[in-house]
């Protein structure tokens, strides 16, 4: 018979852990697994911080990444920015305090969420290395520089040598010291990383220094600031009860008609007086407190019931139509390619977003990776999904993310393409929205949620009938050039049995049908003047066949 083990022997062991202690063991949780990933990571959380300061303040960004090789899988990372600078007091916060940061409890689109990148970055310097990072940085009151520590066990910073700096350019330099990291030129290394992010992002230029000694500089494309996103209430529609009860605990409004006017957006007193209408049990007069998981269930369900303004667009900054024409051109030299932005939806929470997508063919769409792992084998191309979330390039965890499912859910027969991998295809997605749902914290796949997979299936079918009607007019030419080519091939032929029928010089009998023939076919010389026959065109191939033997 098993000894009987008394619970509090069991629980003895029983011990509270900060969360930089649960990223310590599950640092794959933040990006960091394989060498390359890692150094990708680390440049991804940088940059996407100096971004977003950069454009909190105002300030064109221009960024500066140098990359040296120190020992195998060891680097020196330094990256500086024009930023606004950060205030001493708070460089210990920003540096090494995971989950914490101005980004996480507001409604406003940034790139970066929660609060652990850059903290991140030092827990992964002082895991791989045991040193901290240094930090130099310029504001409009004071020029300083620190090292940067992280104490695991309590989650907080550790500022060592802070000292005051002659005035230096505003902004901020981060440098440190990362082991177990690798630098590659492919399609999940920096270059491609910093490379989509410029095009995704075009007011900035950032300048990379490899460990090979070359300087890379991707100058910005504009000199304007894109539309800074103003920070919004959450929206009904996306609203579950959970979350009202929440909202409604924390409101010290004095009604539960004024909570819902002053807690989300689109409500006015004429949306409550239709929510009355639907539920008349519900008590609105009531103190938003006092509110019961039985009336919050109700006011969802009307809130489904009813008809909802979209949320408001400013609240959300996309790459914009021509700036993705732009990015495809430039990644893949289409032969043809489409451009939508879907209007604002919202999903659980109440949260906005916007699918932008785009779709290439020809050129370098649809191209394969010839990446191989450490046995040899090919790795899965992305090469035919570019997926970007706040206009950050997401270059891992394809597999799992809701841009991934929705382009492969789509039935691309209806489209002129046959098997999607396999054609010269390729489709741009970016989500943009105050809180995109990444599966993981290291922020590179979109979780599946069902609302955005749908409106990403949505926003490439709007692209793909235009891809249809291309596909369709090239399949059309083809026909009309092979036609061409068959009966040039016998009016050598024709012409020398026509001149002998009616005694006529042969010579100026083909110059006629040639001129007769290059004029009904003047599509495929590029004369839009004397275009085919549209009755010919918009006809079925049958149809077209027995036009042009007539």
């Amino acid at each position: 018979m098993a000894e009987y083990v008394k619970s509090e022997e069991i629980f003895k062991e029983f011990k509270e852990h900060s969360i930089s202690e649960f990223f310590r063991k599950n640092s794959q949780m933040l990006g960091y697994s394989g060498k390359t990933r890692s150094m990708t990571t680390i440049i991804h959380e940088y940059i996407t911080n100096s971004l977003d300061a950069c454009e909190e303040a105002g300030i064109l960004p221009e960024i500066d990444v140098t990359i040296k090789l120190i020992e195998e899988g060891k680097y020196s990372i330094s990256v500086k920015d024009n930023g606004p600078g950060i205030p001493s007091k708070l460089v210990g916060k920003v540096f090494a305090t995971v989950l914490a940061g101005t980004k996480f409890h507001r409604y406003v689109q940034q790139r970066g969420q929660q609060g652990i990148g850059a903290s991140g970055c030092t827990l992964f310097s002082k895991i791989t290395t045991g040193k901290p990072i240094t930090i130099r940085s310029s504001n409009e009151k004071e020029s300083y520089e620190c090292n940067v520590d992280l104490e695991i066990k309590t989650n907080k910073p550790l500022i060592t040598n802070m000292k005051k700096i002659e005035e230096m350019t505003r902004g901020t330099e981060v440098f440190g010291e990362f082991g177990e990291l690798k630098y590659e030129k492919s399609d999940h290394g920096v270059e491609e990383y910093i490379k989509r992010t410029v095009l995704s992002n075009p007011h900035a230029t950032i300048k990379l220094n490899d460990p090979d000694g070359k300087e890379i500089v991707f100058l910005r494309a504009v000199n304007e600031m894109p539309k800074k996103p103003k920070e919004i209430k959450p929206h009904p529609l996306g609203v579950d009860t959970n979350d009202l009860i929440e909202f409604a605990h924390r409101s010290h409004e004095k009604t539960v008609s004024d909570f819902l006017i002053e807690s989300f957006s689109r409500v006015s007193q004429g949306k409550i007086a239709e929510i009355k209408a639907v539920a008349p049990d519900i008590l609105f007069d009531i103190e938003p407190s006092k509110l019961q998981w039985s009336d919050a269930e109700k006011l969802v369900k009307v809130f489904k019931q009813i008809k909802w303004m979209a949320p408001e667009l400013d609240s959300l900054s996309t790459i914009g139509e021509k700036q993705i024409e732009i990015a495809m051109k430039n990644i893949l030299n289409p032969k043809f390619q489409s451009v939508v932005e879907r209007k604002p939806k919202v999903f659980r929470g109440g949260i906005p977003f916007v699918v932008e997508a785009g779709i290439s063919y020809g050129g370098d769409s649809g191209k394969k990776s010839n990446e191989v792992d450490k046995d040899g084998n090919v790795i899965e191309a992305e090469g035919n999904v570019l997926r970007f979330a706040n206009k950050v390039p997401l270059l891992f965890d394809g597999s799992n993310c809701a841009i991934t499912e929705a382009v492969k859910g789509i039935q691309w027969k209806r489209y002129g393409i046959g098997r999607f991998d396999e054609e010269p295809v390729s489709v741009l997605i970016n989500v943009s929205s105050v809180y995109v749902p990444y599966s993981g914290v290291g922020k590179q796949a979109i979780a599946k949620e069902d609302d955005i997979i749908e409106e990403i299936k949505l926003a490439v079918m709007d692209c793909g009938r235009i891809l249809q009607r291309y596909l369709s007019g090239v399949k059309n030419m083809q026909l009309q050039e092979t036609r061409y080519k068959t009966i040039m091939r016998y009016i050598k032929q024709l012409s020398n049995d026509l001149s002998e029928i009616t005694e006529t010089d042969q010579k100026e009998i083909e110059a006629s049908l040639k001129t007769l023939i290059e004029k009904r076919y003047s599509k495929l010389f590029g004369q839009n003047d004397n275009k085919p026959d549209e009755e010919i065109e918009n006809k079925s191939e049958e149809e077209q066949e027995e036009k042009l033997e007539d």
